[in-house]
Order: C-alpha cells, then sequence, then structure tokens
C-alpha cells in the first residue's frame, strides 16, 4: 500500500470537469503529519493510490445473486464500466496507472460481492458508457451518472448518490457564503462550459442583470488544473463545479473552502447519482436490493468516508425515481 500526500494538480491528473455532482464539504479528522488551516480545513490528508487499495468489502447475499439473469451471471463477473475522462475521487489511476480507483469502483466492487460476482472493471471515454450500457458490453456503469428523464427512455437506475455542486474559492477569500444570485454579482467566476452548473450560472446572471446588479464575468478553463491555478492566482474569486472533485481536492490539498452547495438538477428538484443498466434486462432490480444491503450493513458508509464523500449519502436506494427534466426543443 503506498500512502501519499498529493498536491492538487497530480491529484486531478489532467482530467477534464464534464459531469455534474454532489454534497456539502465533509468533516474529515487530521491524521498524525496532516496540518490544519485557519478556518479548520484539512490539508494534506494521506490517500492510498497504490494499486493493492484493500477495499471495503461485503459478503455475498443468496437471495439477492439469484435473482441475477442468467445470461449476466453466467461468467461470474460483472462488468462495468467506468470513464477514464474522471477526476478524483470519482474514478482515477493508482500509481501503477493501470488500477481504477475511486468511489465509484470501491461501490461497485461491494455490489459484485453482494451478488456474488468478480468485478470486471472496463475503462472507457464518457460518451461511450451510455453506448457500451446500450449495447450489453457493459452490465453496469458506476460513474456520476445523474438520473434524467431522457436517460430513463434507454437505461434503468439504482440511486446510491446525490448529486450536488459546490461552490469553491481560495482559503484567504473574503467570501464566506454563496446560497444565491446575489452572492455572485460582480464576481469572476469560473465554469464548465455545457454542464447544468452553467447553465445555473447564467440563469442567476440574467436575473442579477434584471435587477440592476453587476453581471458576473465568467471564464472558462478545461482542466480542473488550470481552474485551481486561476483561483490560486487570483484570476477568478470563486469556482461553480461537481462537488465531489472539489470536496477531496480541499481535503487533500488545503489552500481552499467550500462555501455554499446546490443540486445538479437545479432549483425545485435534489438530483441523484445511479447506477446505470440496460433497461429491461433485469439487472437493476439485484443491484437496487446489493445497495440497499450496503447501505443497511454500514459498508457503503465506510467507503463515502473513506473518500471524504459522508455528505452525499443516501439514506435508500431507489429505481427510476424523477430525473432531470426532458430538455426543451
Amino acid at each position: 500500500m503506498r500512502l501519499t500526500a498529493v498536491p492538487a494538480l497530480l491529484l486531478i491528473l489532467s482530467a477534464t470537469v464534464t459531469t455534474t455532482a454532489c454534497a456539502a464539504e465533509p468533516a474529515l479528522v487530521p491524521r498524525a503529519g496532516e496540518g490544519t488551516a485557519a478556518d479548520g480545513a484539512v490539508t494534506g490528508r494521506a490517500v492510498d493510490t497504490g494499486p493493492d487499495q484493500k477495499r471495503v468489502r461485503t459478503g455475498k447475499v443468496a437471495s439477492i445473486a439469484a435473482r441475477v439473469p442468467a445470461e449476466i451471471a453466467r461468467d461470474g463477473r460483472l462488468t462495468v464500466g467506468f470513464s477514464v475522462q474522471s477526476s478524483p475521487p470519482l474514478v482515477f489511476p493508482a500509481s501503477d496507472d493501470v488500477t481504477l480507483i475511486g468511489v465509484e469502483t470501491d461501490l461497485a466492487q461491494l455490489v459484485a460481492d453482494v451478488l456474488g460476482l468478480e468485478l470486471e472493471p472496463e475503462s472507457s471515454s464518457w460518451e461511450n458508457l451510455f453506448l457500451g450500457a446500450k449495447s450489453g458490453k457493459y452490465e453496469a456503469v458506476f460513474n456520476n451518472v445523474t438520473v434524467t428523464e431522457e436517460r430513463k427512455d434507454v437505461y434503468d437506475f439504482a440511486t446510491y448518490r446525490i448529486d450536488q455542486l459546490a461552490w469553491q474559492v481560495p482559503a484567504s477569500s473574503p467570501i464566506r457564503r454563496i446560497a444565491g444570485p446575489a452572492d455572485v454579482a460582480g464576481l469572476r467566476v469560473s465554469v464548465g462550459s455545457g454542464t447544468n452548473q452553467e447553465k445555473i450560472l447564467l440563469d442567476w446572471d440574467a436575473q442579477n442583470r434584471k435587477a440592476g446588479l453587476k453581471p458576473v464575468e465568467i471564464l472558462y478553463y478545461q482542466k480542473y488544473g488550470d481552474v485551481l491555478l486561476a483561483l490560486k492566482s487570483g484570476r477568478v474569486q470563486a469556482y461553480f463545479g461537481p462537488n465531489p472533485t472539489i470536496a477531496y481536492n480541499v481535503a487533500v490539498s488545503g489552500g481552499s473552502r467550500i462555501v455554499g452547495t446546490a443540486s445538479g438538477a437545479g432549483p425545485g428538484l435534489q438530483g441523484l447519482i445511479a447506477a446505470m443498466t440496460k433497461k429491461g434486462n433485469g439487472l437493476v432490480g439485484p443491484v437496487h436490493d446489493a445497495l440497499a444491503t450496503v447501505i443497511g450493513n454500514g459498508t457503503y458508509r465506510q467507503v463515502l468516508d473513506r473518500w471524504g464523500l459522508a455528505n452525499e449519502a443516501v439514506p435508500e436506494s431507489r429505481v427510476n425515481p424523477p430525473g432531470l427534466p426532458r430538455q426543451r426543443g
């Protein structure tokens, strides 16, 4: 096992932020050798980036395993798709540059354990995860996928985390809270192009302009590492992005804070992250029951705690709940 206090830019591995994600800044207890900033944020948390993860494991539940469709159970494996474009702590390469690690792989392992199957991870691009699930190449996808009404036409979903966004500012920033449009008036803000968070920010800016407040200056960066440099240098005052990536960076690197969160689905609906399977293939029920099992026996919480995402926990898994509304036009 290799423990490393990982600098922010190395953690990001030049990954592009392309999806939305989840909850408030985690409460983390410093371990020996860690520093603590004046605002209480942990700096330099040791993270195991080695390929031998010593993952949290759980036992097979025969009654659930027996309901896995025969064509999926036949080879004794659960083939799960993960995107190589993801960022820590979701899915990222271990120090051997081959083994995929992160909260998503750990949760997939727990589900495979309950189903009595060997986890077979497969790397893919983000867009090919959907094609692979639709074709049956991937029996499941665990990759920060938000439930949407359009996706439910093609896939089944079993939820396991809330989908939330976060506001990140430098530790020295005078900004203490961002909760609504007026809080970002006149600020220089970075956001990912084409994301749900960009839509929310643009809506807030439109409200501010209508109210006679100063407009937001929006800056776009392709990589999260570039965002971090911009925050450090003062080129931007705040970043609005997926909470898991931000919360993890705050925990392991310090130098910044989370000052607010928002649902990835926008106002009026709490977005949900879910395991995705091919619609109607019979797997979503066993996956849901496996998730219910690990939520109940505490191993689910252990995994979220391990990656600093305890505040993204859901009290129960749900099958095909209401998702993000259909896009107009």
